[in-house]
Formats: C-alpha cells, structure tokens, sequence
C-alpha cells in the first residue's frame, strides 16, 4: 500500500473525518535535507473530525501521530496538519 492510501486509511479508521486531503508535498522539498529520494518524505494532511472537538492544538497532533503509528511517523520527515473540529476555522 502506498504511504498515502496508509496515512488515509489510518486517519480515517481512527477519526471518521468529514474531510480528510493527504497530500504529498516531497516534490517542493527535493535535494533538500531530509529528502531520502523515495518522493514520499514530505506529507500535509488536511482533516476535519467530531473527535477533535474541545482538543488542543497540541493534542490533535498527538491524536494524529498516536493514529499513524511509530511505523508510519518513523517514514516521514515532516508532516504539516491542518487540523479542525467542526466549529473550528482552519488550525
């Protein structure tokens, strides 16, 4: 399974998000630090779910990579969030 349909299926198991976008940014970052050559290093995830209602900034990032997993975190060299409940504008 490709490391995009993983983040997707893992968020969405975990959050059943009303919007969910995970969109891979690795291209924008090439030759940079950090870019290991597999195009799947640098990610952003957009998601909007009920379960982050009355949650912090911080610990909707935390609800998130608890979700993904240390196999999946341990993939990535940066995941940016756009986190929401649905009251929230975007985080």
């Amino acid at each position: 399974m490709a490391l995009a349909q993983e983040i997707h299926a893992r968020l969405t198991k975990a959050f059943a998000p009303e919007v969910i976008e995970v969109i891979n940014e690795s291209h924008k970052h090439a030759g940079h630090a950090g870019d290991d050559g597999s195009g799947e290093s640098h990610w952003h995830v957009v998601i909007r779910a009920a379960a982050f209602d009355g949650q912090t900034r911080l610990g909707r990032h935390r609800a998130i990579h608890t979700a993904l997993g240390p196999d999946v975190m341990g993939r990535l060299h940066a995941l940016a969030l756009t986190v929401q409940g649905p009251g929230d504008a975007a985080d």
